[in-house]
């Protein structure tokens, strides 16, 4: 006969609320990396954001105006663009290397 504090005990009592196996799952791989998939909303958001700037700050550099203050201005456009994907390229690894992660 198992004693009560073995590791032979049934799901349902390691698990006091009661979850499913998958809830649980779910659950403890939030835990591991809380907000992640907003992170991702907020670094896709920002990404069309730089590259919508991009595209108007590129259009001015073509027409040929105020070239001397647009070329910054691209060039951070550029770089926001550059720096939301390797946040997002980032999370997706880490999401990769999660073991619990669906």
């Amino acid at each position: 006969m198992p004693t009560p504090n073995s590791d032979d005990r049934p799901y349902s009592q390691k698990n006091p609320r009661n979850l499913t196996p998958q809830q649980y799952e779910r659950l403890t791989a939030e835990m591991a990396a809380p907000y992640r998939p907003l992170r991702q909303v907020v670094y896709v958001a920002c990404g069309a954001s730089g590259f919508i700037g991009g595209l108007v700050f590129l259009a001015k550099i073509a027409s040929g105006r105020e070239v001397g203050s647009t070329l910054p201005n691209f060039a951070l456009q550029v770089g926001v663009v550059a720096l939301m994907v390797l946040l997002f390229r980032w999370e997706q690894r880490a999401a990769r290397r999660s073991p619990k992660q669906k």
